[in-house]
């Protein structure tokens, strides 16, 4: 799980069958159908149709995208919420941020071992201490389409918008958010259980929000554009 987590953040396009033959390349003995079985534990899907880490909800109502021909110019415009696989030596986690699309400033985050929509409500309402965006943008996951999360999103007087299937780049901003959490600090640092991984990303956030520059946008941190530096 490792060696693919590592594959499918340097090339987020390879579905299952191209990364079991680049890790059989690499003499690791594995077969397309465990990697797919892998890749589904793990939430990862090739970017087409696009990245996912969490099934649908046949139930839960989806709402409109509404970012299409959409200029983001000024901070909490929108808002976007994604999750990733964090591993740890025993087991893995699973992360979710809230990023500012304009600044790329990441509001609120919050670390769990289980998939559930909880540990996304608290980052969300974390987030909305700070502002309230006019929209907020997520995949089609369960965490996201259940009637809490949404009403949680529409009482605060933000739209709701949600990516359509095959939309490759709709949350592209986050996607690179964690490539660079991956490899500036989960990667290196290795962690052996929750309680370190949380230490360490309480220590990154602060970095990748305040010291670390973006060339993206002109060599200035997050929150010199988000207005909070």
């Amino acid at each position: 799980m490792r060696r693919i987590d590592r594959l499918w953040t340097d090339y987020p396009f390879f579905g299952a069958r191209r990364i079991a033959a680049t890790l059989r390349r690499d003499k690791v003995i594995v077969d397309r159908k465990t990697v797919g079985r892998l890749m589904g534990v793990m939430g990862l899907e090739a970017i087409y149709p696009k990245p996912r880490t969490s099934e649908s909800h046949p139930e839960h109502r989806k709402y409109p995208y509404l970012l299409s021909g959409l200029t983001i110019d000024h901070p909490n415009q929108v808002w976007g919420a994604d999750i990733t696989y964090i591993p740890l030596r025993a087991g893995f986690a699973f992360l979710v941020a809230i990023i500012d699309w304009f600044s790329r400033y990441v509001v609120s985050w919050e670390l769990s071992t289980t998939m559930d929509t909880d540990f996304c409500l608290r980052a969300a309402e974390r987030a909305f201490e700070t502002a309230h965006p006019r929209i907020f943008n997520t995949d089609q996951g369960s965490q996201f389409t259940s009637e809490a999360f949404t009403q949680l999103v529409l009482g605060t007087g933000s739209q709701m918008s949600m990516d359509g299937r095959g939309r490759c780049f709709d949350n592209i901003f986050t996607e690179r958010l964690w490539r660079s959490v991956k490899y500036e600090e989960v990667y290196l640092k290795d962690y052996q259980e929750v309680l370190v991984a949380r230490r360490g990303l309480e220590a990154y956030f602060p970095f990748y929000n305040d010291v670390r520059v973006h060339q993206a946008l002109s060599y200035r941190t997050p929150a010199e554009l988000h207005g909070v530096a």
